[in-house]
C-alpha cells in the first residue's frame, strides 16, 4: 500500500480546553499527548488534527478567514482529507508515530469558543484524533507520511468435493464479497486472500499458523462445523484459540434456530487467535448471508479492543 505525504502547516497549543490553540514554533510529543497542551493525557484523544482544506470549506460558510488553531486543534495539516481516514491508520515522521483513533467528536457548543461566535464547528465531523505511539518534536513544514491500516484477512473454505474441483465453492466467494462491501462501507484499506482446502485437520492447521505468523487481522472460514464425521473445523480452531467469543455464535444459533432448528446443529465458533480475530460459519451460501451480517456488526470494535484502543471515554 503505498503512502501519501501530508503537509504541517501549523502547530497548536492552549493550556485550557474550550478555546482556541495558539500557534507555536514547535511542539513536543511524548506518551500523553503534546507537552504543556489542555488535552494531553492519558486518553485516546491526546493529538487532534484538522485539515486545511476543512477549514478553507467552513471559511466560506463563516465568511470570514480562519485563522490556523482556531478550532483547536493541535496540528493543521494540508494534503489528505484527514476525516477520510479510520481508527489504527497511522502518520509517521523519524520516529514520531501518531496512530489514529476517533473521527470527528461530540460537539460542545457554547462551551466552543468558535461556535459561540459562529454558531457552527467544523472539528466535530472532520476532525480526527490521534494517540501517541512513538514522541518527539513536530514543526510547520514538517511532512507527514500516512500509512492506512490495511485489514488483512484470510478466506477458508473447507470442502473435500470443492477442492478437488467437483464443484464450485460458492460460499467462499460470497463471503469475499460481503467483506468487501463492509470494509468499503467503513471507509477501510484491506487485502483478502483466499483458499479452498479439503477437511483435513493438517490443512486447516497450516493456515492458522500462517494467519499467526502473518498477522492476519480476520480470519473467516466456512464448513466444516456440523456433526457430520468430517466436520472438523471447530475441533481445529479450538486448539489455537486463546479466548472464545461465545456470544457472537449464540445469538445466530438462537435467531435462526427458533425458526428453523437444523440452524441450532452448527457447532461454528468465534475468538481470538493471537493478533488474530476467526470465525466459523457453516459452508452454504446462505449460512453465510445470516452469519456475516451479524458478526460484522462486531467487527471495528473487537479490532479496537484487539489494538488496546479504548474508544469509550
Amino acid at each position: 500500500m503505498s503512502t501519501k505525504e501530508v503537509s504541517v502547516l501549523s502547530v497548536n497549543i492552549s493550556e485550557k480546553k474550550g478555546v482556541i490553540k495558539k500557534p507555536v514554533d514547535s511542539i513536543e510529543l511524548n506518551s500523553l499527548g503534546v507537552v504543556n497542551d489542555a488535552h494531553s493525557g492519558n486518553w485516546h484523544r491526546q493529538v487532534s488534527l484538522l485539515a486545511k482544506e476543512s477549514i478553507d470549506k467552513f471559511s466560506v460558510q463563516a465568511k470570514r478567514n480562519i485563522n490556523f488553531g482556531e478550532f483547536a486543534e493541535n496540528i493543521t495539516t494540508e494534503g489528505l482529507l484527514l476525516h477520510l481516514t479510520a481508527p489504527l491508520d497511522r502518520f509517521h515522521i523519524g520516529d514520531i508515530i501518531l496512530e489514529v483513533t476517533q473521527i470527528g467528536k461530540k460537539c460542545h457548543g457554547d462551551n466552543c469558543s468558535i461556535f459561540r461566535e459562529i454558531g457552527n464547528c467544523v472539528m466535530p465531523k472532520e476532525g480526527i484524533f490521534c494517540r501517541v505511539l512513538n514522541g518527539g518534536n513536530l514543526k510547520a513544514g514538517d511532512v507527514l507520511c500516512y500509512h492506512p491500516r490495511v485489514i488483512k484477512t484470510m478466506v477458508i473454505t473447507l470442502s473435500d468435493r470443492a477442492s478437488r474441483g467437483e464443484y464450485a465453492d460458492k460460499s467462499g466467494p460470497l463471503l469475499e464479497k460481503m467483506a468487501e462491501e463492509f470494509f468499503k462501507s467503513k471507509n477501510r484499506h484491506y487485502q483478502i486472500e483466499k483458499f479452498i482446502i479439503p477437511d483435513q485437520e493438517s490443512d486447516l492447521t497450516n493456515l492458522l499458523e500462517k494467519a499467526k505468523k502473518e498477522d492476519f487481522d480476520l480470519v473467516f472460514t466456512t464448513g466444516g462445523t456440523g456433526i457430520g464425521p468430517n466436520d472438523i473445523t471447530p475441533d481445529v480452531v479450538k486448539k489455537h484459540i486463546t479466548k472464545e467469543i461465545t456470544g457472537i455464535m449464540e445469538l445466530i444459533r438462537v435467531k435462526y434456530g427458533m425458526e428453523k432448528p437444523n440452524a441450532l446443529v452448527s457447532r461454528g465458533i468465534a475468538g481470538v487467535m493471537n493478533k488474530s480475530l476467526i470465525y466459523t460459519m457453516p459452508g452454504s451460501p446462505k449460512a453465510v448471508n445470516e452469519y456475516c451480517p451479524e458478526i460484522f456488526k462486531t467487527i471495528e470494535h473487537s479490532l479496537y479492543m484487539m489494538n488496546e484502543l479504548d474508544i469509550h471515554g
